[in-house]
């Protein structure tokens, strides 16, 4: 199995300049049920350049969530080529899988998944101490000041707002500067008011730190602020658009 070479995984989109940093070809899942095979994904088809801001829509069901699953290599396809920052996930391990994502990938999920027993700059520093980064809580109370939570930092998770806990996992994917941030309904847990901010934050750090974001959202307007919006339905898609 191969191993990701750190001098040639692109940690920021521009030492990669216009060539796509994620690569769906002809992408399947097909997976078993008790009323037989259901297909997740039907062929998918898509190619993102280094600097893009993608955003998916589609109805619940259309495999927006599972794309993002396999993009970052937590789900492999039952057919189809799957290569994300110059690696081709297939011939990837397990541990090789991890040691990408490390480097490559950020990912915000829609809940928090921060370690409630962790002050948010303790949460912000894990995955840079898994990386060996002899600053990480330096870094991690810098991310944090970033998104504007330099006044939070030993603060744990219930004492946060539910923004403020989003803000947090924001500057924890962005804190070990990947080259790729996977959104998967970042304002989900959140309030209007609350979820625009948080979106504002999300599209300011990606623009700080040079990152391809590829954001799943069901508001067409949060989706019509990335550069591009593809359409998901019955796990194929069945539209794209650049937004105006």
């Amino acid at each position: 199995m191969d191993l990701p070479d750190p001098q040639k995984t692109p940690r920021r989109n521009g030492a990669s300049g216009r060539e796509p940093i994620v690569e769906l070809t002809g992408v399947h899942l097909h997976l078993a049920s008790a009323g037989g095979e259901v297909n997740i994904l039907r062929g998918l088809d898509l190619s993102v350049t280094a600097g893009e801001t993608i955003g998916v829509v589609g109805p619940s069901g259309s495999g927006k969530s599972t794309m993002v699953m396999i993009i970052a290599g937590l789900e492999r396809p039952t057919s189809g080529t799957v290569r994300v920052a110059g690696n081709d996930l297939a011939r990837l391990n397990e541990d090789a899988l991890a040691l990408f994502r490390r480097r490559s990938v950020g990912i915000v999920f829609q809940a928090f998944h921060l370690v409630p027993t962790m002050t948010a700059v303790e949460n912000v520093a894990v995955p840079l101490e898994f990386a060996r980064v002899a600053d990480a809580f330096d870094r991690a109370q810098a991310s944090l000041e970033t998104v504007g939570l330099g006044n939070r930092l030993a603060h744990y998770p219930a004492q946060l707002s539910g923004g403020e806990q989003q803000r947090v996992a924001i500057a924890r994917a962005f804190a070990t500067e990947p080259a790729l941030l996977l959104a998967d309904e970042p304002t989900g847990n959140l309030d209007g008011e609350t979820g625009e901010q948080v979106i504002d934050v999300l599209f300011e750090q990606a623009e700080r730190n040079a990152t391809t974001l590829l954001l799943i959202t069901h508001d067409t307007t949060i989706a019509r602020r990335c550069s591009r919006v593809v359409h998901l339905r019955d796990g194929r898609i069945v539209d794209e658009s650049a937004s105006p």
